[in-house]
């Protein structure tokens, strides 16, 4: 384990297994590397650098954007702040900038918890567990969540690797996302419906290249193997590489962000982020698949990065 003090984003949690390689940081949790024979398969943020557009970040207790930052469960209003302000929007929850304290670790393993307290962008009291895992197929990831408040309280959780199999740009990799349906959004970001990704640019349900695609778009109705795994597979059909981002049935979404809008503008298009996510943007308002955690509840789920 490093810690450096000077570091933004505080104690760097080493973890190894193998050719596999992997750093969480402190603040927020954040996946800020991780590679194989020092090849990345994500493409974070260096230790000296001020975590940038979500890289790695756990996103909870909400993903995405939060239109007007605005919203009411069961009586209960709340007002987040406007970190998307040009957009008018509370972005990706309130947990990215916390610091997470280690909770258990062995050299393949870290455990990081976080308790957010009530406030009034979100006015209950949850406890947030993430564990990095580290194996012979790669990172495995599994996120709970306690709900320690007397009464019940909304949730939603997201992650934001951006993975890379090496190539400059994007456009010259190819896309298999397992979805058959993508929301389709206002100028804000914000969902207003859903649309079949049949005869669409969206359409990666069969592995094509990306091309000059944009994409910020959220899929959903995924299609799962029999284990019951949604995977996304990014690949360089030049260069033999490849990655998968998987995700259990308690990830019902995934965000599919090719960084077209990311500063500097030198790191835009160069890798894919592949954000698993339990609910959709804006949930906390339309309360699509948002979770209903009683006092005393837990939700869990796993997601992870196998490179290929």
């Amino acid at each position: 384990m490093t810690n450096d003090t000077l570091a933004p984003s505080g104690e760097q949690h080493v973890i190894e297994h193998g050719r596999h390689h992997a750093v969480v940081t402190e603040v927020g949790a954040a996946l800020r590397s991780y590679s194989v024979d020092a090849r990345p398969v994500v493409d974070g943020f260096d230790i000296s650098e001020l975590d940038g557009a979500g890289r790695g970040q756990v996103l909870a207790p909400w993903p995405n954007r939060l239109g007007d930052g605005r919203y009411e469960f069961e009586g209960r209003p709340a007002q987040a702040a406007l970190d998307e302000p040009e957009r008018h929007n509370a972005i990706h929850g309130l947990v990215r900038w916390l610091a997470w304290e280690p909770v258990s670790r062995a050299q393949n393993v870290v455990t990081l918890s976080c308790t957010l307290h009530p406030q009034p962008g979100y006015p209950w009291r949850l406890v947030l567990t993430v564990e990095y895992r580290l194996g012979r197929e790669g990172l495995a990831v599994t996120a709970q969540a306690t709900n320690v408040d007397d009464v019940a309280a909304p949730f939603g959780i997201g992650f934001h690797p951006y993975v890379t199999v090496g190539t400059p740009s994007v456009d010259t990799a190819s896309l298999l996302v397992p979805a058959r349906r993508h929301l389709v959004t206002d100028d804000r970001g914000l969902p207003v419906s859903s649309a079949s990704v049949a005869r669409s640019d969206f359409d990666f349900t069969s592995r094509r290249w990306i091309g000059p695609t944009r994409l910020d778009t959220a899929f959903t109705d995924l299609v799962r193997d029999d284990d019951g795994m949604a995977r996304v597979d990014l690949d360089d059909p030049a260069g033999g590489s490849g990655v998968t981002v998987w995700m259990d049935e308690h990830f019902g979404h995934v965000m599919v962000f090719t960084g077209d809008t990311v500063d500097p503008e030198a790191r835009r298009r160069t890798s894919v982020a592949v954000e698993p996510m339990s609910c959709p943007p804006d949930a906390l308002r339309s309360g699509e698949d948002l979770v209903r955690l009683g006092p005393g509840a837990s939700w869990r789920g796993r997601w992870g990065i196998t490179p290929r």
